[in-house]
């Protein structure tokens, strides 16, 4: 059975830095894309970050450009998130999940998702 387990979130202030862990489990998943998302309440889940299963490819949304940087440990099988000078309007519940095809910033291309981390920055 496949898992994704998101951990990491919390409450930060404004500017402040959070690391995102994706432990993923049932197969190994060294030879597939996969990214994160995020949704705030009453909003859309919002593309944030995503590599191809080559790593050559990395895309980030522009809202996060600069100041958050994803990763994978493929001996691990996991995957992390390096969130810094956050802010407020980064505030949602942050998922990793594992892509099927297509584009990677569409989240509907995405075939296995965890639970989701939440993350708070107050100002």
């Amino acid at each position: 059975q496949v898992q994704l387990v998101e951990s990491g979130g919390g409450l930060v202030q404004a500017g402040g830095s959070l690391r995102l862990s994706c432990k993923a489990s049932g197969r190994t998943f060294s030879t597939d894309s996969m990214g994160w998302f995020r949704q705030a309440p009453g909003k859309e889940r919002e593309f944030v970050a995503a590599f191809s299963w080559s790593g050559r490819a990395i895309y980030y949304a522009d809202s996060v450009k600069g100041r958050f940087t994803i990763s994978r440990d493929n001996a691990k099988n996991t995957m992390y998130l390096q969130m810094n000078s956050l802010k407020p309007e980064d505030t949602a519940v942050y998922y990793c999940a594992v892509q099927s095809d297509g584009s990677l910033s569409n989240y509907r291309q995405y075939k296995y998702w965890g639970q989701g981390t939440q993350v708070t920055v107050s100002s």
